[in-house]
């Protein structure tokens, strides 16, 4: 599905960690793998990077955004005897902390550590048992028995992430941490990738923005939108995929990995964006799905579209399971469909492209 050299960054960008305020690890991996296909590429103050394939400067330019941030924690506090307690770094979910591994990563290098579960057989409600921990009774344990020790290792503020990493359930399904995002920084590069292979026929500008801190309000993409004014943008993030077991369909939607990449309907989504990206769909015989947005979308989109006089923009989103997880889910077959979807959109667009809703 993927050539080797497209397989080995994808790898290599999921497993590198890069948690919310802490993405430069990543970015440095996007970004050497993304030079070999754009004419420039360039950061923000904030590590925001952004790859450049550039027609004319006096035609319009289309962004392609994703966000580069995965939620992680942080180190919070060292205790006297050198337990470590955890902050939380965008929608971590503490459910699921106690019993993992995890990474601290200081400056002095990468520390291991467990997250302290106590034994079922002592458990109580005084001790957390049988109820969701608040991250303040979570502690992470890396072997040393003083504050002192610790010290020598991490300090507070390094950031953490789970130790799991990428896997594959069969040819098509992966799971992994840092799906969400990092999935979206392959897609825009696969589809920059594509686009330079055709530069001949481009008729716009292309931008591919891999932003920072989506997971704590999506500050990088209003940056650099904001910086960049593009005349459209196509945004692709994560969408929960709604078709395991307990889930309800009429109050969360119906959407399956392997059923193809989602587009969504209303709030920032610009109708005349939505129906090229559907024309597209429908021409290509790329299969959709759909989804309908209430107040917002959730991801950059709603950082992007009012930026200035306003950005027509579009979401199209990968399914997902178990999001905000170690063990987060997707389907190859989706990935390739989202990356054609939006790589045969940009190549729809004309010199003179605008979209514009008529009265």
């Amino acid at each position: 599905m993927f050539d080797k050299e497209a397989q080995s960054f994808l790898e290599e960008l999921i497993i590198t960690p890069s948690p919310t305020g802490y993405e430069w690890p990543g970015q440095k991996v996007w970004k050497e793998y993304i030079s070999r296909y754009s004419d420039k590429v360039e950061t923000g103050v904030y590590g925001s990077a952004m790859a450049r394939l550039q027609i004319n400067a006096d035609l319009p330019t289309i962004m392609l955004e994703a966000h580069a941030d995965e939620i992680g924690m942080v180190v919070q506090h060292i205790s006297d005897n050198g337990f470590i307690t955890l902050n939380k770094l965008g929608g971590s979910d503490s459910t699921i902390a106690r019993g993992k591994r995890v990474y601290i990563h200081s400056k002095k290098g990468r520390v291991t550590g467990v997250v302290g579960n106590t034994a079922i057989h002592l458990q109580d409600s005084k001790n957390g048992g049988g109820k969701q921990p608040a991250w303040k009774d979570i502690f992470v344990d890396i072997g040393v028995s003083s504050k002192e020790e610790a010290l020598e290792m991490i300090q507070v503020g390094d950031p953490v992430t789970f130790t799991d990493e990428l896997d594959y359930l069969n040819d098509e399904i992966i799971t992994g941490r840092a799906l969400d995002n990092r999935i979206g920084g392959f897609a825009i590069a696969q589809v920059v990738k594509r686009l330079k292979k055709q530069k001949k026929d481009l008729k716009v500008n292309v931008i591919a923005l891999n932003s920072v801190q989506e997971e704590v309000g999506g500050f990088g993409a209003r940056m650099m939108s904001f910086r960049h004014m593009p005349h459209a943008a196509l945004v692709t993030d994560v969408t929960h995929a709604t078709d395991t077991p307990g889930i309800n369909n009429k109050e969360h939607g119906s959407v399956k990995i392997g059923g193809g990449p989602t587009v969504q309907h209303g709030g920032a989504n610009h109708p005349a964006v939505v129906d090229l990206i559907e024309q597209i769909a429908a021409d290509k015989k790329i299969e959709i799905q759909h989804e309908a947005t209430s107040i917002r979308t959730g991801t950059d989109t709603d950082s992007i579209f009012y930026q200035q006089t306003g950005i027509p923009s579009a979401l199209i989103s990968l399914p997902l399971r178990y999001m905000h997880s170690p063990v987060e889910t997707v389907s190859l077959k989706d990935l390739d469909n989202l990356i054609t979807l939006m790589a045969e959109t940009v190549m729809a667009m004309k010199e003179d492209q605008e979209f514009v809703i008529e009265g």
